[in-house]
Formats: structure tokens, sequence, C-alpha cells
């Protein structure tokens, strides 16, 4: 994908951050999510949301009272990713990230990624 030149703002940005996250999940996992939506709530914080994420291995380890394993290999994923996480949204807003949050839930299946942006230089 081309570097903009211009920050990408409003539908444009959202559906952009919401490509990249399906891409990252369907590379690492295999599997795209099976919904995901991206909005922004005020001026600077950007939240992608996905959901059905897990992948069979994971929903059958749930299955069998195994959700400990599932839930520190995520977060051990999803800390090792943030730095891929960030670089896309700061590419595509052409905003520093100050702040980054992931986290996931099992029961619902829901994956949460947090980008808190610095003010427009």
């Amino acid at each position: 994908m081309a570097t903009p030149t211009d920050p990408m703002e409003g539908d444009e940005l959202l559906a952009a951050v919401t490509d990249a996250m399906v891409a990252l999940h369907e590379r690492y996992y295999h599997r795209p999510p099976g919904t995901v939506k991206t909005q922004m709530m005020g001026d600077d914080l950007l939240a992608c949301v996905l959901g059905d994420m897990y992948t069979d291995v994971e929903k059958t380890l749930i299955e069998l009272q195994r959700a400990p394993i599932v839930t520190d290999n995520r977060s051990a994923f999803q800390l090792a990713m943030q730095d891929r996480f960030i670089a896309i949204v700061e590419r595509l807003a052409r905003r520093r990230v100050a702040h980054f949050i992931s986290s996931h839930h099992i029961g619902p299946d829901l994956e949460i990624e947090l980008f808190f942006l610095a003010d427009p230089a």
C-alpha cells in the first residue's frame, strides 16, 4: 500500500484502518474476523472492534475450559504486535499515536484496539 501524502480523515480513514486490521488478522490467524467496526470517538480516540475473531483451535481450548491459555497467548501476541498496529494507524492518519490499548474478551468473542491520537502537528 502506498504511503498517503495527506492524512486520511473521516470514512476514508475508518475504512483504511478496518482493512489493515483485517489484513493483519488474516495474515497471522489465517482467517478474517467475523465482524470489524472502526470509529472515531471525538477527535483523538480511534477504536477498532473485531468480533468472532478466535480460531477454531482457540474456540476448542475455550470449550475445554482452557480459556487462560487463550488469554495469555492472545495477550502476548497483541503486545508483540503493538508497534505494527501503531505504525499502520500513524501512517494512515499522519498523526502520532500517543497511547495504545489492546484487549480481548471471551464470551462475547471480541477484541478491541484503541489508539489515542496526539494533536495534529
